[in-house]
């Protein structure tokens, strides 16, 4: 029997949005590419696709990006749903739209370019097709925000890392300059990091000092209540 033949079908697409990091660069980029079929085709685009009967949208994403850029095991979060009347001029679609950031390696870069996919600097983004650039838009919001009440930029780093790198990750993140006094202070008042007897020279004469963060302090202070806030 066929249930709820009297109701309209729509198309189910889901798209992605990649952040990632560029350490050496210091600098939050976005992964694209040029789509290659109609509407719009050549232009700027997230990655994305259609749902497949026979998978769920979680699934579908992780296919999906792996398909159009080689990656795989990337941790995506679902953003939001966006179903705008118009919002493809192809047919009536609503997509369903997540987010991720990564940390840009060298084996990333070259995968993703044999793919036909490139990371460009969000200070860059061209002009994306449809509504793309609203969902960046909401992507990068989320994104702020969790890195102030999350510490995910430690996941970002090397395992041990300076201060200042930090702060460039942050800034990166946040698209502004950080006052230095003011988030060294904030970072060591959480004591979550462990102090290395190791500097850092190559950025200057007299060195920063290597820090570790402490994951496992980290989780036994969220169990007694603590606020990672930065």
């Amino acid at each position: 029997m066929s249930y709820y033949s009297e109701h309209e079908k729509f198309h189910v697409a889901v798209d992605s949005i990649i952040f990632g990091y560029d350490e050496e660069g210091r600098e939050l980029n976005l992964l694209l590419l040029k789509r290659n079929f109609q509407p719009a085709k050549g232009e700027w685009s997230l990655m994305g696709g259609f749902l497949k009967n026979n998978e769920g949208v979680d699934e579908a994403a992780k296919r999906i990006l792996n398909q159009l850029t080689g990656l795989s095991n990337v941790y995506m979060e679902q953003l939001y749903s966006f179903g705008e009347l118009n919002r493809d001029p192809g047919a009536r679609i609503i997509s369903i739209a997540y987010f991720a950031l990564i940390k840009i390696n060298a084996s990333d870069l070259e995968l993703v370019k044999t793919h036909g996919a490139t990371w460009i600097p969000i200070s860059a983004m061209p002009q994306l097709i449809f509504d793309h650039s609203a969902m960046v838009e909401r992507a990068l919001k989320k994104l702020q925000v969790r890195a102030r009440t999350q510490p995910i930029g430690f996941e970002l780093l090397p395992d041990k890392f300076t201060i200042p790198q930090l702060q460039g990750l942050y800034e990166a993140i946040y698209s502004k300059t950080l006052d230095k006094r003011n988030f060294r202070r904030k970072l060591l008042a959480m004591d979550l990091l462990e102090k290395l007897e190791e500097k850092e020279k190559e950025s200057s004469r007299k060195g920063a000092w290597y820090y570790r963060f402490d994951a496992n302090k980290y989780q036994d202070l969220l169990k007694r209540g603590f606020n990672f806030e930065l």
